[in-house]
């Protein structure tokens, strides 16, 4: 158990019999009454987001989550196809549960987050940035570079990400996965 003092960004809390992740979480103090500490809270096993406020002090009850490496293989009518990387067991999760389902492609390494008290997969993440193949954009002008325009790229994966200019077809760039936006290109 623990209080609402260790409360950390991504902390796994079990909160009326379900799961949620932590993503934004503040105190406030006002002269008179004792403080309270407030969560932006994403459901790890429902679709719900909510916020939450305790007392400070309160006990909380965070869930012990690993993070396992894992490597896509493929999508079919199941779901995701997963396997471990050192077991080599496969696991099939369903899209809800995929962080950005888009930017995988088979063989992509990413990371698998399991609860340790009943062994279940929690959710799925890419690494902080992923290296994609342009399969067609429209032709860039040349010398058309002043502004920061953008242009629709569709990437090997089949996703649709915004692109500068100068990016063309058959170009490998790298993709924020947090964001799902354009960061650079890469040498192939």
């Amino acid at each position: 158990m623990a209080n609402t003092g260790d409360i950390r960004n991504g902390m796994i809390l079990k909160l009326d019999n379900n799961l949620y992740s932590v993503v934004e979480f503040g105190q406030n103090k006002t002269a008179r009454a004792a403080a309270k500490v407030w969560a932006k809270l994403k459901g790890v096993d429902n679709t719900r987001t909510i916020e939450h406020t305790w007392n400070s002090g309160d006990t909380v009850y965070p869930v012990r989550v690993e993070r396992r490496s894992f490597q896509f293989l493929y999508k079919d009518e199941s779901g995701f196809n997963l396997m471990d990387n050192e077991s080599f067991e496969q696991i099939v999760v369903g899209e809800n549960m995929i962080d950005r389902p888009g930017l995988y492609k088979d063989g992509q390494e990413c990371s698998v987050l399991v609860n340790t008290e009943t062994e279940m997969p929690m959710g799925v993440e890419l690494p902080a940035s992923v290296v994609l193949r342009v399969t067609y954009t429209e032709p860039g002008l040349r010398g058309d570079t002043a502004t920061r325009t953008l242009k629709s790229a569709t990437l090997e994966t089949g996703a649709t990400v915004n692109v500068p200019l100068f990016v063309d077809t058959d170009e490998l760039i790298r993709i924020n996965t947090s964001t799902g936006e354009y960061m650079e290109r890469v040498k192939g």
